[in-house]
Formats: C-alpha cells, sequence, structure tokens
C-alpha cells in the first residue's frame, strides 16, 4: 500500500512540474510576441545613453533572472562591471552617441567598483564627449560619479547628502553572555589585526582594529575627494569643511557652493539635452532618443561584424572568482573551490588561452577550499603561461591567498586587500542548554578527545593546544606560500601580516600589490606580456543559466529577499551574524564584516 502511495504522489508531482514548466513557457512567448509589437528603438545620429544605476553592480552581467511573484513572473537582471567598462568604451566611438545623461541617485556598489565606473565615465568624457548628469538627490556615492559630467543639475526642492564616510561594526559579546554561549576563539600567532572574532570577544574595537579600519577608510574619503576636487575645482580642505559642517542642507546652499551648476526640473534638463543634440525646444520629449545600457548593448551586439570572429583569435582568459570562498561547487555570487578549480584548468589546458586574468572578489573563506584554487594557480604559473591577477572590492586573506602566485597582481587604490591571517571559532553551548532551557547532554567516548568538535562542551587544555597548534600551522603555510609567490621572505610576510587589512594603494606600497589598475588594464598588460595584439577575452566559469536559478527561487530560495525587505538596513548585519555561525574549518578571511557608508 506504502509502494502505491508513494508512486501516486511521485507522479502527482511530477505532472505538477511539467504543467508549470509548460505554464512558464507560455507566459514566456506571450510576453516575447507582446514585446515585438512595440515600437523598435533605432540608433541614429542624436542619441543620447541615458544611465540610472538603479540596479545591483555585480562583476559580471546575468542574462537576466526569472522571479516569482504573487502577481505572476518578472524579470530582473543585474548590472555587471564588465559590461559597463565595454559598453561605455564602445560608445565613446560610436558616432551615433552622442553623449551621456547620467540620473544616479544612490549606487548600489562598493567604493572600487564606483571607482571603475567613474574612471569609465571619466574616459567617455575624455573622448570629447559630453556627460549632463541630473538627480533629485545625491547620495555621496551617486554625487562621486555625477562630479565626472561637464553639467551637473539637482532638482530645486532635491538634496545631496555629504558628510563623510564611516564604517560601523556589529558586535555579539553581550548578547552571548547574556544567553551564556561562550565562543572558542583560535587565532594564528600574532594575529592581532585578524578582527572577524573580534564582535565575539569584545564590545567595540581593539586598538589595532581601529587602527586598520581608519587607515583605509581614510583612504576611501581621500580618493573620493581628491577626484571631486578635480572634476569641480574644489579645494579638498574646503569639500572637507562642507561635511564637517554639515553645509549642505538647503538645495540653494549646493548651487551657491558650485557642488552642482544649477537647480532644475527634469524637463529643463529634459530641454538642454534637446538642444545638445540640435532638437527644437518645442519637440516633444519622447522623441529624444535615449537609449539605456542594456539596449545599447543589446543594439551594438546585433549591427556586430562578425567577419574577424572571435573563436579564431588568441585569448585573454578571465576567470572570475566572486564572494566568499567555500568547498564544492559555489554558484555566480560565492566561489565554490571545485568550480573555480575547474575553470582555472580549462584555462590553462585551453590551446588558444594565451594568457590567464584571474578576477579576484573575494573577503576570503575557508582556507581548505582557498588551498584548493592556490593548487590550480601553482600548475598555470608552471605551465609557462602568463597568469595575473586583477583585484575588485576585496581580495583579503583567502582572496589574497589565491592570488599570490600571479606574475603580477593588479588593485584600485581602494582595493581591500591583505588580511594575511587565519582563524577558528567553536561555539560552546553547553550552560545555553542548561541554565537557559533545562537541557543537558551526557555521551561515552571511546577515547578522551572523541568529542573534540561538539558545540556542547568546552575545550580542554590539551583539545585547546591542538587547535592552536592546527591554525599555527595552517599560518604558517599561508605566509610561506606568499613569501614564494611574492619573492619575500616568510618573516617580512608575517610582519605586514598578522591578519591586518591594506588598501591597495598601500598594499603596493609594501609589496603585496605590482600595479594600481582595474581589470581593462590588468586584461591589457597580460595580453601584452603574451604578446598579443589581436585578442578575444574569454569568461569563465559559464555563468548559471538563469532558468535554473528561477527554478531553485521556486523551492525556497527567496527567504533572503522576503527577510531583507523586512530587516531594512540592519539586513546585512544579521546576515553577517549568520555566516560568521555557519562557518566550517579553519577560516582565512576578511577580518571583520562592516557597513560603509
Amino acid at each position: 500500500m506504502n509502494f502505491f502511495k508513494a508512486l501516486i504522489a511521485s507522479t502527482i508531482g511530477t505532472l505538477l512540474a511539467m504543467v508549470l514548466v509548460i505554464l512558464i513557457f507560455v507566459i514566456m512567448i506571450i510576453s516575447s510576441v507582446s514585446g515585438s509589437e512595440d515600437k523598435v528603438k533605432k540608433l541614429t545620429e542624436k542619441t543620447i545613453l541615458h544611465i540610472q544605476l538603479d540596479e545591483v553592480i555585480t562583476e559580471r552581467s546575468s542574462e537576466g533572472q526569472i522571479n516569482f511573484q504573487p502577481g505572476g513572473f518578472e524579470s530582473e537582471s543585474h548590472l555587471g562591471l564588465n559590461q559597463f567598462i565595454e559598453d561605455l568604451q564602445d560608445a565613446a566611438k560610436d558616432d551615433k552617441i552622442q553623449g551621456i545623461f547620467l540620473e544616479p541617485s544612490s549606487v548600489m556598489a562598493s567604493p572600487s567598483t564606483i571607482l571603475d565606473i567613474r574612471k569609465a565615465l571619466e574616459d567617455f568624457r575624455n573622448s570629447g564627449k559630453w556627460i549632463v548628469a541630473y538627480s533629485e538627490d545625491y547620495s555621496q556615492g551617486s554625487y562621486y560619479l555625477a562630479s565626472t559630467a561637464n553639467e551637473v543639475y539637482l532638482y530645486p526642492e532635491g538634496s545631496l547628502d555629504w558628510r563623510g564616510i564611516n564604517a560601523e561594526i556589529m558586535f555579539f559579546k553581550k548578547m552571548l553572555d547574556k544567553l551564556e554561549i561562550e565562543a572558542q576563539i583560535i587565532r594564528g600567532p600574532n594575529n592581532k589585526f585578524k578582527s572577524a572574532v573580534e564582535p565575539f570577544m569584545y564590545d567595540q574595537m581593539s586598538e589595532a582594529n581601529k587602527l586598520q579600519v581608519e587607515t583605509f577608510i581614510s583612504d576611501i574619503w581621500r580618493i573620493m575627494l581628491d577626484g571631486i576636487s578635480q572634476s569641480r575645482g574644489i579645494a579638498v580642505e574646503t569639500l572637507n569643511g562642507y561635511a564637517d559642517s554639515l553645509t549642505f542642507v538647503t538645495p540653494d546652499k549646493v548651487a551657491e557652493y558650485r557642488m552642482v551648476d544649477g537647480l532644475k526640473y527634469r524637463d529643463e534638463v529634459v530641454s538642454i539635452l534637446k538642444s545638445k543634440v540640435g532638437m527644437d525646444a518645442s519637440a516633444k520629449d519622447e522623441d529624444l532618443n535615449l537609449f539605456t545600457l542594456s539596449e545599447y548593448h543589446t543594439k551594438k551586439g546585433e549591427d556586430k561584424d562578425d567577419d574577424d570572429a572571435d573563436y579564431k583569435k588568441d585569448k585573454v582568459a578571465v576567470v572570475y572568482a566572486v564572494g566568499a570562498i567555500e568547498s564544492g561547487e559555489g554558484n555566480d555570487e560565492t566561489i565554490g573551490s571545485d568550480r573555480i578549480a575547474r575553470a582555472l584548468k580549462e584555462a590553462r589546458e585551453d590551446e588558444k588561452v594565451k594568457a590567464i586574468v584571474l578576477r579576484v572578489n573575494s573577503p576570503g573563506g575557508s582556507a581548505l577550499a582557498s588551498d584548493v584554487i592556490w593548487r590550480e594557480t601553482k600548475l598555470i604559473r608552471e605551465s609557462g603561461k602568463t597568469f595575473y591577477v586583477s583585484m575588485g572590492d576585496y581580495a583579503a586573506s583567502g582572496g589574497y591567498y589565491i592570488s599570490c602566485s600571479a606574475e603580477k597582481i593588479f588593485a584600485n587604490p581602494n582595493t581591500i586587500t591583505g588580511s594575511i591571517g587565519v582563524f577558528g571559532i567553536v561555539p560552546n553551548f553547553q550552560k545555553f542548554w542548561d541554565n537557559k532551557l533545562g537541557i543537558t547532554f551526557d555521551r561515552y567516548e571511546t577515547n578522551p578527545h572523541a568529542d573534540l568538535i561538539s558545540t556542547n562542551k568546552p575545550f580542554d587544555e590539551k583539545e585547546m593546544q591542538a587547535m592552536q597548534s592546527m591554525v599555527t600551522s595552517i599560518y604558517d603555510d599561508f605566509t610561506s606560500k606568499v613569501a614564494t609567490g611574492r619573492n619575500m621572505t616568510q618573516a617580512n610576510v608575517d610582519s605586514i601580516g598578522q591578519g591586518r587589512v591594506w588598501s591597495g594603494e598601500d598594499a603596493k606600497n609594501i609589496g603585496l600589490v605590482d600595479e594600481i589598475g582595474n581589470l581593462d588594464a590588468c586584461i591589457k598588460a597580460a595580453a601584452a606580456k603574451a604578446g598579443m595584439a589581436n585578442y578575444a577575452v574569454k569568461e569563465l566559469p559559464k555563468m548559471i543559466d538563469p532558468f535554473q536559478e528561477f527554478m531553485q527561487q521556486l523551492t525556497g530560495q527567496k527567504q533572503a529577499k522576503i527577510l531583507q525587505q523586512i530587516l531594512g538596513d540592519q539586513y546585512s548585519s544579521v546576515e553577517n551574524f549568520k555566516k560568521l555561525t555557519e562557518m566550517r574549518g579553519i577560516q582565512a578571511r576578511l577580518p571583520f564584516f562592516m557597513d560603509i557608508k
């Protein structure tokens, strides 16, 4: 009887899944047909790129995600930094693109990514074309980008957020004390800067942590001030004074102190755009040919000449390692050691690939998984192929581990890197279970330490010594590999290691980084080293299919989005705590989670 019940249930489940898939395809077809009836936009001699930056900015563009909502299906895409830079480079050379209408409000990206976007905008303007920026309210990051424009405008009742930046860390020590949960912490020898464990040890930052946070946060702010100062012709000291005194409490002050070129309504800015492309002021706003980046990317792809096909060319393989490092497959937002190692091997064995660039944007993670990836980087070096690393927002701890074997390392000045150190956390819930919930445990052991990994008892002295020896050994191996890769002594690596975080600029000064430059600069340098003047870029690993992601969402992957809507700004703090409690094994990870605002 049970067999027939299971068979019937399985059959019904299969039929329902088939019906769901068919329904999805029907909706896709209907959407495609209805979309084809819309007015087809054409690139003309008066086309303007319309950039809003209202999407999450990731390393690579997704082809689009399908999300199931109570009201139906919704398409969601991410703006990839790679596509953004490529499109702006093409637009700068495209005679049909007259200029850019930049309309940012807030930018969902880290400081290093914002710096890359700003450079792409500067390069576009330096090509001889114009940029007009406009917003109802500018965040500090969006204004940093808008300041590249020839003309910057603000809504008459709008605002400019200008107050400096801060870094905030959440601490859990008092909460754990109240719950009687003990965090048993093991750090590498003298890893005083390895402060990922500090939220479980203290209720505020240690002096060592304050030093490194102050250093790189000040670097980020200085870089922002320098850029705006050069673009707007306002002294750095003056800009700092505006932030100190909260000068821009009203929009008229923003214009008075030349942070913007005027206060205008959007229709007035549209009139300015019309005049720039030679349209009559009385022309309809709809006649202004605005192309979003996505529309431009699609259109130029349709018009691309395939005579010189990429598949015939020698290649630079760019392997994207994005997210926390973990064992297994991972996905497009985490670094699975198996998936990235396989991509590196594929690039190494491809005869058309003459140079390999590992793009690292990672706060680190599992030391074991980092070593699996490191091994493949070492094999690339031994193969004789050119191997460079480009660092994004982060290439810290495990992120530096997988980078250290490169011939050359490129980083942005405000990349967060270094953090050469390791730690482990094993919670002890014994008093929590007993005193708070009245739950006790008893056990039988064949050997004295068979329960070493139990979270329901404290370590004894011998067990703590064993764990410390393990962490020390991993730190020694880490510093040894960095020393070999960077042609340093291990003692020198330890002196700049100890878990300390460095900005890309400081990392170059101490020998952890070779060149200041973005991914594009790194690719060009790697191609030149490999003797390639004409080449194509091959991106690895292949991104996960959007339909596959959609099916995963149907099985409960939407919970993070729901939590984010409920918790708002506090979501990241809760998520970071969750990540720390889910760590397995010894970690080579960025020494803190923080919000930079």
